[in-house]
């Protein structure tokens, strides 16, 4: 079970990492680029529905923001259902 968990968190601060970087690089580098376009194949499925919900505010958008906050609560409320299954 200490493997799945493991995984589990990998998974999670991997997500995470691809969501910053695709933040960083959104503002860096041209959206045709290579980098950006495979960050973005990853992290725009999971953006597209909070984009959907809340709108940019004056330009600034808060969709990965929230994001990191939905997987930071799915991390811990998975890790903690796995805990409690041991």
């Amino acid at each position: 079970m200490g493997l799945i968990i493991e995984i589990v968190g990998f998974v999670f601060t991997f997500l995470w990492i691809v969501v910053l970087a695709d933040v960083i690089v959104s503002w860096v580098l041209d959206p045709l680029h290579p980098v950006r376009s495979f960050l973005d194949s990853i992290v725009q499925p999971m953006l597209a529905p909070i984009r959907r919900l809340i709108p940019s505010i004056n330009g600034i958008d808060l969709s990965p923001l929230l994001l990191l906050i939905v997987l930071n609560i799915a991390q811990r409320l998975i890790v903690g259902l796995l805990v409690s299954a041991i």
